[in-house]
């Protein structure tokens, strides 16, 4: 039976920068008070003329060029976003007339932060299945466009962009592992109300800001460092692999505080950590993509590495997979 392999890896990042000394004019806090609890010193911004599907047809080109691959021969795009173009069509749709994908069938999924290895684990079981042959993953976020810029626990934490990657089929299996979860009995902790159909959008739901996202950062945290941990641990397992095996760990970028706890917690060496939270932020569904992409542009792995990726996200949902490159 074949199998999937990443072959192109591709991000974009918009032009805009917003530091935390800007941050400082908009609302009550400071440098110090942001860097320390988050990790986070600027994040990136789209334009009002940017949209989500403008920011992954961006990556996909980029991973498209990198992959030696022409958008005519992609067979399917997923897109993985929490802040869609529209609510229908899908974001995918928009993204494959950017691109030039007339044959590509194209679809979205909302798995917020953990949508980029949701998004993965469904390519290459597409391409495992014998039903395509190459497939373009995508993570993208505009975050502003759903950020309350006046509150200040929420506004300093996220940014925009995209990350994509080329699947395409091999003969040998380079995923060698997945591990996906969800509880939803913890909808509310972090979660935008409005703006679907248990609660629609009217004057009253846009005077009381129920279309910016909401969270329970407290919650959060002590959550997240116990989901990633285990969902390492759990793709470790299911792969036969110990942490020490693991060339390059790429966790969600959300909380520098997180991203080390769960790194002592796994004794995981520093050198083995990608961290790149400070110059972008939580981009959702496009932080780990970018990562990746970043941590191969740094020549962070090589052939025949082993590199996982772990993420949790509103739902809540986690996922993590080990990939050998």
């Amino acid at each position: 039976m074949a199998s999937a392999k990443i072959i192109g890896l591709g991000k974009y990042i918009p032009e805009k920068i917003l530091t935390n000394a800007d941050l400082e004019k908009m609302v009550d806090t400071s440098d110090e008070w942001i860097t320390t609890r988050s990790g986070i010193k600027t994040r990136h911004l789209a334009s009002e003329s940017e949209a989500a599907s403008d920011l992954a047809a961006q990556a996909c080109t980029q991973a498209l060029k990198n992959a030696g691959v022409k958008a005519k021969d992609i067979d399917c795009i997923i897109v993985a976003t929490i802040t869609p173009d529209t609510q229908f069509p899908s974001t995918a749709c928009y993204v494959q007339q950017r691109i030039g994908s007339p044959h590509a069938a194209c679809f979205d999924i909302s798995s917020a932060c953990a949508g980029f290895v949701y998004a993965l684990a469904l390519g290459w079981q597409l391409i495992k299945g014998g039903m395509y042959k190459n497939i373009v993953v995508v993570g993208t976020e505009k975050l502003s466009s759903i950020t309350d810029w006046s509150d200040r626990s929420t506004c300093v934490l996220f940014g925009d962009g995209a990350g994509a990657a080329v699947l395409t089929a091999s003969k040998k299996e380079h995923f060698l592992s997945f591990h996906l979860g969800s509880d939803g009995s913890l909808t509310d902790i972090l979660t935008v109300p409005a703006g679907g159909s248990r609660m629609p959008a009217s004057a009253q739901t846009v005077k009381q800001g129920e279309h910016y996202l909401k969270m329970k950062g407290n919650e959060i945290f002590k959550l997240a460092v116990r989901i990633m941990v285990d969902a390492a641990g759990q793709a470790l397992k299911k792969a036969r692999l110990k942490i020490d095996d693991i060339d390059l760990f790429i966790p969600h970028q959300a909380n520098i505080r997180i991203i080390d706890a769960v790194a002592d917690r796994l004794h995981l060496s520093p050198e083995k950590l990608f961290v790149n939270i400070a110059e972008y932020g939580n981009m959702s569904a496009a932080s780990t993509a970018v990562a990746f992409c970043e941590a191969f542009e740094q020549q962070r792995f090589k052939k025949g590495n082993m590199v996982m990726l772990d993420t949790f996200g509103a739902g809540l949902v986690w996922g993590s997979c080990i990939i050998e490159m």
